[in-house]
């Protein structure tokens, strides 16, 4: 009985013994758990003071990543596929774009072009087997990603359309809804016979581009009952900025062989750059390291326009791909600015292959409105953009407008009111007959 007693009592210590452990590893567990939290808190003080900002820089960072490499693709052979032509119309002068501008405006008519005008649009954006929901969506998160890319960094995006007050009843109700879900598109219809609308377009660019332009259109032509637009806007400081102090006069050599004199800016650091056969070409980092200027140099031996002929999507890929850092590094690059444009692109993109989208009897736009008998056709697509980069870093914005006409309806003559006729002999230009009619069945 003792004995059985002793083993309870022996029982029951080592139970408690096991708890006792058992609560103490729990609170070795919560404890440890708690200084985890508390050194992860104190980082993401010391780090990222603002949390919220940190998350964005999440979101934003996974939300690019996630863009389909399909779509980046298409993006990047449209825009050289395009500059080249655009450096064949503008030899020896400076150009300056931004591609995405132009292709987003673009695939936002897209979305309301049928048959094969949708065909010729896709194929020069490089959609490939890309459908419309795939090409919308990848877009949407694209724009996304890039509004909250960096806090040093700003980037804005607007999309608008603008739609004849006459005309607007006739808009299909699924193409505003695309383009206001994936392109975050305002709508506005106005009175495109009154000339305060062309300031309110502009005054909308402006406001978007951050009043570096001012004038995208200047007057709104009878046949155009839309117009589809873009504006984007990037102001990012340098990482390693250049010294005011050391800006010097120094000589810039133009393709003739003479030389001009230019500010001259100056820095040095740790920068990626690569040395190839033809060419030099060095990356220029603003705000967090996520958005750069890459500058490509081609060979005093290489003209630049050659350069860029050879220059395609797979090429510049491995170039970039084999930019390695540099310590200490010395750069010297002019200070500049460029005002392009308003440039009007419809040569340019009916060489690539969307002529069909312009023509007033071919173009298929039913998925915009059903205006049959007349027809909708893009009557003029037109880009502007300016940049200027200083010690400090870049300012540049674009923006492009794609003007949607409409055709005329074919003359109608109905005789339903008292008329004059002659009977003419054409060769010798003698009226045979005339009189006027004031009530047919009149005897």
């Amino acid at each position: 009985m003792v004995k059985h007693l002793k083993v309870r009592i022996e029982t029951r210590l080592r139970v408690k013994d096991w708890k006792g452990r058992v609560r103490s590893w729990q609170l070795s567990l919560i404890t440890w758990a708690l200084v985890a939290v508390i050194l992860l808190s104190y980082v993401a003080f010391i780090y990222f003071p603002n949390r919220k900002q940190f998350l964005a820089y999440a979101k934003s960072d996974e939300t690019a990543y996630s863009v389909d490499e399909a779509l980046v693709s298409a993006n990047t052979k449209f825009a050289f596929n395009f500059f080249r032509e655009l450096v064949k119309e503008d030899e020896n002068n400076n150009i300056f774009i931004s591609p995405l501008s132009i292709s987003t405006a673009l695939t936002m008519t897209y979305n309301g072009a049928e048959d094969t005008t949708k065909d010729a649009i896709s194929k020069v954006l490089e959609f490939g087997s890309m459908d419309q929901e795939k090409v919308n969506q990848e877009f949407a998160n694209l724009i996304v990603s890039l509004e909250h890319a960096d806090e040093q960094v700003k980037i804005m995006i607007g999309n608008s359309i603008w739609m004849k007050q006459e005309f607007e009843p006739m808009v299909k109700s699924s193409f505003i809804d695309q383009l206001k879900t994936f392109y975050n598109g305002e709508i506005f219809t106005r009175d495109f016979g009154n000339p305060e609308t062309v300031d309110d377009i502009n005054g909308w660019v402006e406001e978007e581009t951050e009043g570096k332009i001012t004038e995208l259109i200047q007057t709104i032509e009878p046949e155009l009952v839309m117009f589809i637009m873009n504006a984007l806007y990037f102001k990012g400081d340098w990482i390693i900025e250049f010294d005011e102090a050391q800006i010097q006069k120094q000589d810039f050599f133009l393709p003739e062989g003479n030389t001009i004199q230019v500010d001259m800016m100056s820095t040095s650091g740790n920068f990626s750059y690569y040395s190839g056969e033809d060419f030099q070409a060095v990356r220029l980092p603003y705000g967090r390291d996520k958005l750069a200027m890459y500058i490509f140099l081609p060979h005093e031996s290489t003209p630049l326009d050659t350069f860029i002929e050879n220059l395609n999507q797979t090429s510049h890929e491995e170039y970039i791909n084999q930019l390695r850092p540099v310590g200490n590094l010395a750069i010297k690059i002019p200070k500049f600015q460029v005002e392009y444009g308003v440039k009007r692109l419809n040569s340019v993109l009916e060489k690539l292959g969307m002529g069909i989208a312009f023509n007033q009897n071919s173009a298929n736009f039913n998925g915009i409105a059903s205006v049959s008998p007349e027809n909708l056709y893009i009557s003029y697509v037109d880009h502007k953009a300016v940049i200027e980069v200083n010690e400090k870093g870049t300012e540049a914005t674009a923006a492009t407008s794609v003007g949607i006409g409409v055709t005329s309806a074919p003359p109608s003559f109905i005789v339903n009111r008292p008329f004059f006729f002659e009977i003419r002999d054409d060769r010798s230009g003698s009226i045979l007959f005339m009189g006027k009619i004031v009530n047919p069945a009149q005897d």
